[in-house]
């Protein structure tokens, strides 16, 4: 044996009995949406909300902003752990995150389009768009410029005024909250 070198038998004897099929497989970063039930989508989005509010204001505990969106602490353990870092023995977001979720944005016909982001940083940029959206449809005319000719996510980012204007009875603000926030009332 060369110098410097340790031998464990246990570790040794554990290989040997390794189901061989796991061998090659990795584990799957994020794990799929679509296998989950609605219940449990809908828990996820709760979740995904809980990192968002405890991003803007760092002051909210876990605990507080899981109550406020109406799930569980350990929900949002589940579905987002490295989102979550732990100092001083509470919970706090990190800065970002690598999550995939699928969000809605119009295209020019005024139908829901939708987006599969995969970051915190896309989920946010669309975010912003949409109240800028809404913004511009309540009379402030310049508060979709910084968004044109940008693209998130693959999606090009609708910005023209005669192309809001004509689809305009299909984005009311109703619709834009239902349609484009998962349909959810």
């Amino acid at each position: 044996m060369p110098k410097g070198f340790l031998f464990f038998p246990r570790m040794a004897r554990r290989k040997q009995f390794q189901n061989p099929g796991s061998a090659g497989r990795l584990r799957q970063r994020n794990p799929s949406v679509v296998g989950l039930s609605q219940r449990s989508q809908a828990a996820r989005d709760r979740a995904l909300h809980v990192l968002a509010a405890m991003r803007r204001d760092s002051k909210l505990s876990l605990t507080h902003a899981a109550k406020l969106q109406g799930v569980k602490a350990d929900t949002v353990k589940k579905y987002f752990p490295s989102a979550l870092k732990e100092s001083h023995g509470k919970f706090e977001a990190t800065k970002g995150d690598r999550y995939g979720a699928t969000l809605h944005v119009p295209d020019a016909k005024g139908n829901s389009v939708a987006v599969k982001t995969r970051s915190s940083k896309d989920r946010e940029a669309l975010s912003q768009y949409l109240r800028d959206l809404g913004r511009y449809l309540r009379g402030k005319r310049d508060a979709l410029a910084p968004w044109r000719g940008k693209t998130i996510a693959g999606v090009e980012l609708l910005t023209d005024g005669r192309t809001l204007a004509a689809i305009e009875p299909a984005l009311s603000e109703f619709s834009l909250y239902r349609a484009f926030n998962g349909g959810v009332a």
